[in-house]
């Protein structure tokens, strides 16, 4: 069912295309007035798009776009000799728009130039389906980080192929990959000294050169994969939706997560430091009275680490999440004007936002003279 309804939704190749981008839309993305992407295309240095047969209307390619924001936004790329920044986008609950949150990350750092590596480790394949990929049917074992979670590889680069979206590699998960939670704890059956949660971390040593920022959609529950991500994440991104009980269950994250560093810090004797962390408000539903109070108590609660955004719950997401895709793949939207902008708008600035936290970061670790991942303490 799963295989027909992709089918018809993708036609005619069963395969995501990703969107072309108006000369406005380009101007935004470049921090530009459209007037001055007309005068730059005079120059004849950097794509002109092309015309479109009716209306005249001048389209660009998301390739011609990245090559566009690589140019005009020089000081939010990766500096020379700095490596990758790894997100992990985590919640123990499911239905916070974990999977959304990541994919949408994925994308707008993409189109503002960044090369992204996005790596599905949630057996439920969502952030593969997301790609147009179905898990059951197209994921093999050595398309995934089962082999790495074995201990029969230790570089990810295997399991790297590209997608429709240019900018953005994927290694793709599967209901297959629930056999790493009975891999994992058997490496240090095994070997003692095995750092069975750091595998994940130390598979991608050899790729954090190639890559600007590698994002990591997890499971949404305490696993031993769930913990190699976080273990090889620089900063992490929480979505909380503004429910009592997705609130309780934010708190449960925290007071597990902690738990579980300090036993993993005696093990190791050593300690793990983030760059950054975030809590986002998701799914915020304008008409749920109980929503301003438990916002408020969200707020109270991580005051500082929580973005000052509210991604809000509209038909745009839900609609594109049936066609297996998000806001940003929409080439032209039906319905509301205003709804698809407020949307779009929020994700934008959601973007924005950890694309600070990342710059903040290459630049900090400049500062500091190192290159690799924060030293732990």
């Amino acid at each position: 069912m799963v295989e027909g309804i992709r089918g018809r939704l993708l036609a005619p190749e069963a395969r995501k295309i990703a969107p072309n981008f108006t000369a406005t839309q380009l101007a935004a993305l470049c921090g530009v007035d459209k007037a001055h992407v007309a005068y730059r295309i005079t120059k004849g240095d950097l794509p002109a798009g092309q015309l479109t047969p009716t209306g005249g209307r001048r389209e660009f390619t998301l390739d011609e776009v990245r090559r566009w924001t690589r140019e005009y936004r020089r000081t939010a790329m990766r500096p020379a000799g700095q490596q990758a920044i790894t997100i992990a986008v985590g919640n123990f609950k499911g239905g916070v728009s974990k999977t959304t949150t990541a994919m949408i990350l994925a994308q707008g750092l993409s189109m503002r130039g960044h090369r992204v590596l996005a790596i599905d480790v949630d057996p439920q394949g969502s952030f593969s389906t997301l790609f147009g990929i179905l898990p059951e049917t197209e994921v093999e074992e050595d398309m995934t980080i089962v082999p790495i979670c074995r201990g029969e590889a230790d570089d990810i680069r295997y399991a790297i192929q590209p997608t429709y979206w240019p900018g953005i590699d994927l290694v793709p998960a599967a209901p297959l990959l629930f056999q790493a939670e009975f891999s994992l704890p058997a490496m240090q059956m095994n070997d003692p000294t095995a750092r069975f949660w750091d595998v994940l971390n130390a598979s991608l040593e050899g790729v954090r050169q190639e890559y600007d920022v590698i994002i990591i959609d997890t499971p949404p529950s305490l696993s031993y994969v769930t913990i190699n991500a976080f273990m090889a994440a620089d900063g992490i991104l929480v979505p909380v939706p503004p429910s009592a009980l997705d609130f309780a269950s934010s708190a449960q994250f925290w007071s597990l997560f902690a738990d579980l560093g300090s036993n993993l810090d005696q093990a190791s004797k050593r300690g793990k430091t983030f760059d950054f962390l975030h809590v986002l408000l998701s799914r915020v539903d304008q008409s749920d009275v109980a929503a301003p109070a438990v916002r408020q108590w969200i707020q109270a609660t991580y005051g500082e680490y929580l973005l000052p955004v509210e991604v809000p719950k509209t038909t745009v997401t839900s609609s594109k999440a049936a066609e297996f895709g998000t806001v940003y793949d929409v080439q032209k939207y039906e319905g509301s004007a205003k709804t698809y902008k407020r949307a779009s708008e929020a994700y934008d600035r959601v973007v924005e936002l950890v694309e600070q936290s990342v710059v903040e970061a290459w630049r900090g670790r400049a500062a500091a003279g190192v290159a690799a991942a924060p030293a732990t303490a």
